[in-house]
């Protein structure tokens, strides 16, 4: 055996990177969606357990709905990939060509077992290129078979040194074979079948027998003639620990997928659900399909379901030529490779090992599988293929006169399949190039028309859409998914009738229901979905809601482990305000699935409808534990801690908040709410900036502006708060706080009578019975000095507020002023609303200091004290020229007026509400 030169790893590495490095520009595409995009188990934030406790797309093994795929180390590498580049496709692209490498690297050093040198060589260089493994490399799904075949491989070459030189066992090499199989076994099913393998080396290679050779010993046994010999009991005993261990690992594996096999439609393998003979003899045409795909990789399909290929439904059929000529050459192989000794006849049966072994399990032979057929299950099976093309080169190449001949036939096909692998490569760019290359190889199968017009949905494109799915429909009448695909489409356009039509033309195609006949073996769990598509469909119209309840529980019927169905209608038992019904809804599906976070957050959403925040907030922190990152939880929790009013849930509110703008760091509402916060622990600093953010990534938000203009408010910056409401109410310009706020500002700040007046009288045109709104302006009149029409406001709102203390006092004061004005014989009012002389004029600039106005927080609104205390320091001028007594007199009187006003102050500031609302 000769030993593998670092010029041919460079060569082989070389020639994969330049067949495959145009794959590192492709997405996810197909199965990838559901594998990478899809897959929680990819996210640091999902315990790893879980990835030994789901199968190979998410899904609890427990659920029936699984397809039963246990491939935890390969979900592990995937999730590698997430940690160092989350969802950047090319980063996974890029380690399955690598693995790709190290498996042809591998895979000469198999070869070089059986096969001299240059052989060897071709054999890897053919599997290097050929182009029937661009599903597994360029896919990225395709990495449980990259994986699958490196251990395999290992396992292998491992075993290959369980014999010494003196032909004693040597059991290190033995058990890490077992290891290396189990390991093969969990990145995927078909790692185990290298048991086998291992097998018919031990027999056919290592210990040199032949068929003959076994069924003489075997004769001469049960007659007595002679006992077994010492190698042959050499060979069984290395055999038997095999076996054993392949078993142990088949009971763990049933173990694992709960004794059950995945549920399979003739939509996924009609042959499956065939009668006889037509499932015996189309599972053995596919055998053919196969063999040709490998002799001719021309035409590639990444989809081979549904009617791409059409049943073999009588012995009449032509095509049972193809399964003929099939057998025969296999049969003559198998023939040629069990009866002689020679190193050819090892070769075939090591290829033959390879080829037939593992792809026992995607055969449908013994069991059915979810396609028909599947070009990434023929990665193995290739190898042996590539060694029967090898080792038939070898036998040519040596008649001399064919020699040359030979190699070119090499270097043409190793050119031609280089470049087709190199352009299928372009075909996994995206789904849509994906679906439209295969719909161009095979028009028959309605689930390539249903992927593209997937593809184009996914872009938004529903009109195009539409049509890919109809033709789907005509393809494949009895589709239930392409009909639910149509009637999503037209919900999508906003054509609700025609959707529901399409959703009952889908339901009609269900099996009817049976009492007492389960369900889960005929219909796929998708298509259960038309019941939840319906209903969700309908219960948009508030007079069908128990009509859609009704399909949510006939979902339930047919699978009462349908959790999607339990969440679906807990949603809809949660609009109909059956709040109980609701709750028990998504306890039942979380009996189903204790682990999802969505469903404790709907539980959390529940208990606030029914008014338990504490157990709703318990139930949001049961979501955050499965999932701390959970956006809603987050957001919901700390806003329900923010509402709690207990400044205890603060700082982990806060945490919350910050955590999910780290999430979401594009909405608003989160730096809101953080802004809100840092307002209620006086952070005025923090509020600030926190406002400002939501504001800038939000023009016009409406609570934010506003609160941003109260904080200025509250900090007496009010010159600040101006710009912010003028923003406010030019969005927003029925906003009745805004405008009381900015009256309050241009009143007391700005000595803008008219401005305020203004935005009082816009309130009362917008709401004519705002209490606070006609109080306010009451107050602009009496600032007016038009004390009559202040008083007839006050009685106005009076007769609007009949309880409201302070409305009373202030229309007593007044009318108080009213008298004292008119016993004095002033004017009460004055040409524009005062008759102020100019020094009185003056004497109120230089006065006006003294200003016992409350802030708008506290007030909210204007009052009426810094005229009265005005009116005093007049007073005070009246006084000049008057005898002695007559001052005294007066001065005890001001005293009187001053108290009365102290007084009035008080009750202004106690009678009237505080303006903040964080939720205006």
């Amino acid at each position: 055996m000769a030993a593998m030169s670092w010029k041919e790893i460079l060569l082989l590495t070389g020639l994969v990177v330049g067949c495959y490095w145009n794959s590192l520009l492709c997405g996810f595409a197909f199965d990838d969606v559901s594998a990478i995009l899809d897959n929680k188990d990819l996210r640091p934030s999902t315990s790893l357990y879980n990835l030994f406790r789901n199968d190979f797309w998410g899904t609890p093994m427990t659920e029936e709905r699984s397809h039963k795929s246990y491939r935890p180390f390969t979900v592990l590498t995937f999730r590698l990939n997430y940690l160092f580049s989350e969802l950047s496709a090319a980063s996974y692209h890029l380690l399955n060509v690598v693995l790709h490498a190290v498996v042809c690297v591998l895979f000469l050093r198999v070869c070089r077992l059986f096969l001299d040198k240059t052989s060897s060589l071709v054999a890897a260089l053919l599997f290097a290129v050929h182009p029937i493994h661009t599903e597994a490399v360029s896919g990225v799904v395709g990495r449980a078979e990259l994986l699958s075949s490196i251990f395999l491989l290992a396992a292998f070459l491992a075993y290959t040194k369980s014999t010494g030189a003196d032909h004693s066992i040597v059991w290190a090499p033995i058990a890490l074979t077992v290891v290396l199989v189990a390991a093969a076994t969990l990145c995927k099913e078909q790692g185990i079948t290298v048991v086998g393998i291992c097998c018919v080396h031990e027999v056919f290679v290592a210990q040199g027998f032949t068929l003959p050779m076994l069924l003489d010993t075997l004769r001469r046994v049960l007659q007595g003639k002679d006992g077994f010999p010492y190698a042959v009991l050499q060979t069984l005993l290395k055999l038997i620990v095999l076996v054993i261990s392949t078993l142990l690992l088949v009971i763990i594996r049933v173990q694992v997928i709960q004794s059950q096999l995945p549920v399979f439609t003739r939509f996924d393998n009609p042959a499956a659900v065939s009668p006889t003979p037509t499932r015996q003899l189309t599972f053995n045409y596919l055998l053919s399909v196969n063999a040709w795909l490998l002799l001719n990789p021309s035409e590639l399909c990444c989809d081979w379901t549904m009617g791409t290929i059409p049943l073999v439904e009588s012995l009449l059929d032509l095509r049972n030529l193809a399964t003929l000529v099939f057998y025969t050459f296999l049969g003559l192989l198998v023939y040629h490779s069990l009866r002689y000794r020679h190193s050819s006849a090892k070769s075939v049966i090591m290829a033959l090992s390879f080829i037939v072994l593992p792809f026992i399990p995607a055969s449908n032979l013994f069991f059915p599988v979810g396609f028909v057929v599947a070009e990434r299950v023929l990665y193995v099976p290739s190898m042996g293929f590539c060694v029967l093309v090898a080792h038939g080169f070898k036998i040519v190449s040596h008649k001399g006169h064919l020699k040359k001949i030979s190699w070119l036939i090499i270097g043409v096909l190793l050119t031609t399949h280089a470049m087709k692998t190199f352009n299928r490569n372009w075909d996994w760019e995206s789904e849509y190039t994906l679906f439209t290359s295969a719909l161009k190889v095979n028009k028959n199968n309605a689930k390539l028309w249903n992927n593209v017009g997937h593809a184009l949905e996914n872009q938004n494109n529903y009109a195009k859409a539409l049509q890919y799915f109809l033709q789907a429909t005509r393809v494949q009448p009895d589709d239930i998914g392409a009909h639910m695909n149509v009637g999503r489409t037209y919900k999508n356009l906003n054509k609700s009738k025609e959707a529901e039509e399409a959703y009952l033309l889908a339901k009609s195609l269900m099996p009817q229901v049976i009492p007492g006949k389960k369900y889960a073996t005929r219909v796929a769990p998708n298509h259960l979905n038309v019941y939840i598509n319906l209903a969700n469909l309908i219960r948009a119209n508030e007079s069908r809601l128990e009509e859609a309840d009704q399909l949510y529980r006939q979902a339930i019927s047919m699978r009462p482990d349908f959790k999607q169905a339990y969440i679906s209608r807990g949603e809809l038992l949660l609009k109909m305000n059956k709040l109980t019904e609701a709750r028990d809804a998504y306890l039942r599906a979380l009996e189903l699935d204790p682990t999802n976070a969505d469903l404790w957050y709907n539980l959390a959403i529940v208990n606030i409808e029914m008014k338990d925040p504490s157990e709703a907030l318990k139930n949001f922190n049961h979501a955050l534990e499965l999932n701390p990152r959970h956006k809603l939880a987050l957001f919901n929790s700390a806003l329900l801690m923010q509402e709690s009013g207990e400044p205890k849930f603060w700082p982990e509110a806060n945490r919350r908040f910050l955590i999910y703008v780290e999430e979401e760091p594009d909405d608003a509402n989160g730096y809101f709410n953080l802004g809100m916060l840092a307002m209620d622990a006086n952070e005025n600093a923090a509020a600030e900036r926190w406002m400002r953010k939501a504001i800038s990534l939000q023009a016009g938000f409406r609570s934010a502006l506003f609160n941003l203009a109260l904080l200025y408010s509250q900090s007496k910056r009010e010159m600040d708060a101006l710009p912010a409401l003028d923003e406010l109410l030019r969005h927003h310009p029925e906003h009745i706080k805004g405008l009381i706020l900015k009256g309050d500002i241009l009143m007391n700040h700005k000595k803008d009578t008219s401005g305020a007046k203004a935005c009082f009288e816009r309130i009362l045109r917008m709401d004519p019975t705002n209490v606070q709104g006609k109080h306010n302006l009451c107050v602009v009149y009496f600032e007016e000095r038009d004390l009559p029409r202040a008083e007839r406001c006050l009685e106005e709102t009076l007769a609007l507020a009949p309880n409201e203390e302070y409305v009373r006092r202030h229309l007593s004061i007044v009318r108080s002023k009213m008298a004292a004005m008119s016993a004095a014989g002033q004017p009460l009012t004055s040409a524009g609303g005062a008759t102020i002389s100019a020094k009185e004029e003056k004497q109120k600039r230089v006065k006006g200091g003294k200003n016992v106005r409350k802030s708008p927080t506290e007030r909210g609104g204007v009052g009426i004290e810094q005229s009265e205390s005005l009116d005093s320091s007049q007073s005070d001028k009246r006084t000049k020229g008057k005898s002695t007594k007559e001052i005294k007199d007066i001065e005890k009187k001001r005293a009187a007026a001053l108290k009365r006003l102290e007084e009035i102050e008080r009750i202004l500031s106690d009678c009237i509400s505080p303006l903040r609302n964080v939720y205006s």
